[in-house]
């Protein structure tokens, strides 16, 4: 393991706080974070506990489980020091604790992803009262950038919260139907766009709806610098498909 350098204190505190700065970079993770008196491994997994005991949940201890998954803490190490530690801080932290090790150890939050990108999905998810559900795999061919899918109903009206990363949108496609059919979209975060084939791209934010006619091709999707989440429902139909086509020219 090199030298440990943090310099999120002076970057973001540096001319506001100089001396919280200089203890947060050059003690904390200085000094303290390259003592050599336990392993790096070790550490981690101390701060991690330490966290969770005095329930935290932010995007700090995020960071401290990310690094102590780069440390080499196992998904069962770091679930055996949650459930060790629940029998004395409590059953809601280690709950807590483990839906955001889940994330990590399942890589559904990449060990690339910055503190900044944790923070503006958690605001995004805020200004909401649905929420982003888990990452899109099942139709990440046909997105463009990352998206997310929380199912509202399920059933025979089925309803979705699709959540889109900044600049992610989806491919240009087209709900087919023999008698009605369609998409009703409706915003409920953020600030995105639809177009239907041969007319300008339209904007959508939160409480304005559309509905797609059945057979008309379009695509739908985030602003380059804003997250977006519409709720998707299909209109009931007779022998309803989608038919996914190519990608949107940026």
């Amino acid at each position: 393991m090199g030298k440990i350098t943090q310099t999120a204190g002076h970057d973001i505190l540096g001319e506001f706080a100089p001396a919280f700065a200089h203890y947060n970079d050059d003690i904390l993770f200085g000094e303290n974070w390259n003592d050599t008196s336990i392993t790096h491994k070790e550490r981690c997994l101390l701060t991690v506990t330490a966290l969770i005991s005095t329930g935290i949940t932010d995007n700090s201890l995020v960071y401290h489980m990310k690094n102590a998954k780069q440390a080499g803490v196992s998904q069962s190490e770091i679930a055996g020091a949650i459930t060790h530690i629940a029998f004395y801080i409590g059953w809601p932290k280690a709950w807590a604790a483990f839906n955001i090790a889940k994330d990590i150890w399942n890589d559904k939050i990449p060990e690339t992803t910055t503190n900044a990108q944790l923070d503006a999905k958690a605001q995004h998810e805020a200004s909401m009262i649905f929420p982003i559900g888990e990452p899109n795999t099942e139709y990440a061919q046909y997105f463009s950038g990352q998206s997310y899918l929380y199912p509202v109903t399920q059933g025979e009206l089925a309803v979705f919260n699709v959540t889109f990363e900044p600049g992610c949108k989806n491919n240009w496609h087209i709900h087919h139907a023999d008698k009605g059919g369609g998409q009703l979209l409706i915003c409920v975060g953020g600030h995105g766009y639809y177009q239907i084939w041969g007319e300008e791209k339209k904007p959508l934010n939160p409480g304005d709806s559309v509905i797609i006619p059945a057979g008309a091709k379009h695509w739908h999707g985030a602003s380059e610098n804003s997250w977006f989440s519409h709720l998707a429902i299909a209109i009931p139909g007779e022998n309803v498909s989608t038919q996914w086509l190519e990608p949107v020219d940026k």
